[in-house]
């Protein structure tokens, strides 16, 4: 379960007070997501979620996080909407870590996403592009290519040990990134998601509804944004490529935003780029996180069985755009 900081029914009771949100009549842990502890909360007033920050979240980069939330949605896209206390203020402390109440939002995260459903995304996250255009604030991506190469040093044995031969491959898709990315300064950037898997999206039936957990939340190339999702979302539990989910998922995006092509030339290694980011950051928390830990963390061989496909890739027209 991903609560990594156990919240007492005395220190919520003692949080609330500081809120117009009057007393909880339910509180519980949350399953999904593996970086922060969450739970649902509900009052007397309404249903929220309430997240205490662990891990990689960096205290100074709370601010831009709360504020990129409250831009999107007064720009008209649907995300949770942080709740401030008397004092105006939305971040706050409990149980000694940095926390925020946030609205709830309505909708299911799809285990199994279907093509309508991937075509939705595509569209949401050109909505998400469009609406954080003119959101001020900046946050340079700590997750992006620059930190690979550091994530990656001292792992090879462990990729190895996973499977025979693999950090050899690790380091041929850092080597080919690191030349091919080199001018990617070029592409379009702006205020990017970087981490909207299906249980951060949430669908009526097949229509998207909005995004959650923004705490990953960058500026970088918007392409990149893309190729995350081509990762999360057109790949099967038995690593193999979608084509049709694919296909869905680029077209909608391409509804709103047209790529440049630039970006289409590009999209290959910005998928690969994505793969390798989320095999290293498993890779990490497959050899670092404790046995008896409540979290299980994710297997980062379903991203080198991406790895294999996009090594392959020669055009944007391999993933169907």
């Amino acid at each position: 379960m991903a609560v990594y900081t156990n919240v007492s029914d005395d220190e919520l009771a003692q949080f609330l007070t500081e809120y117009d949100l009057c007393e909880a009549i339910a509180f519980k842990g949350i399953a999904e997501g593996v970086e922060n502890s969450n739970y649902y909360l509900e009052t007397t007033t309404g249903r929220f979620i309430l997240t205490l920050f662990e891990k990689r979240a960096n205290p100074a980069d709370l601010p831009y996080f709360i504020e990129l939330k409250q831009h999107l949605a007064a720009n008209g896209f649907s995300c949770p909407l942080p709740v401030a206390a008397r004092d105006g203020e939305a971040l706050r402390t409990l149980a000694g870590r940095p926390a925020v109440i946030v609205t709830f939002l309505q909708g299911l995260s799809p285990r199994v996403p279907n093509a309508p459903q991937c075509k939705e995304l595509g569209l949401g996250l050109a909505k998400l592009h469009q609406a954080a255009a003119d959101f001020q604030m900046k946050r340079e991506n700590s997750l992006g290519p620059d930190s690979w190469p550091v994530m990656w040093n001292g792992r090879a044995e462990s990729a190895d040990a996973l499977q025979p031969g693999l950090a050899d491959k690790i380091s041929a898709d850092l080597a080919a990134v690191a030349t091919g990315l080199s001018s990617d300064s070029a592409l379009p950037r702006g205020t990017i998601h970087a981490d909207l898997f299906p249980d951060n999206a949430f669908f009526l039936g097949d229509k998207f509804t909005g995004a959650i957990d923004f705490y990953f939340a960058c500026t970088d190339a918007l392409a990149y944004d893309l190729a995350v999702c081509v990762n999360a979302w057109a790949f099967e539990s038995d690593g193999a490529f979608n084509y049709s989910k694919a296909t869905n998922l680029i077209a909608g995006y391409e509804s709103l935003r047209p790529l440049e092509p630039n970006e289409k030339q590009a999209f290959p290694l910005l998928c690969r780029g994505a793969a390798l980011r989320f095999f290293l950051t498993r890779l990490i928390d497959w050899t670092d996180t404790p046995a008896d830990a409540l979290v299980k963390p994710k297997d980062p061989l379903a991203y080198a069985d991406r790895l294999r496909f996009h090594r392959t890739a020669q055009s944007i027209s391999d993933y169907g755009g």
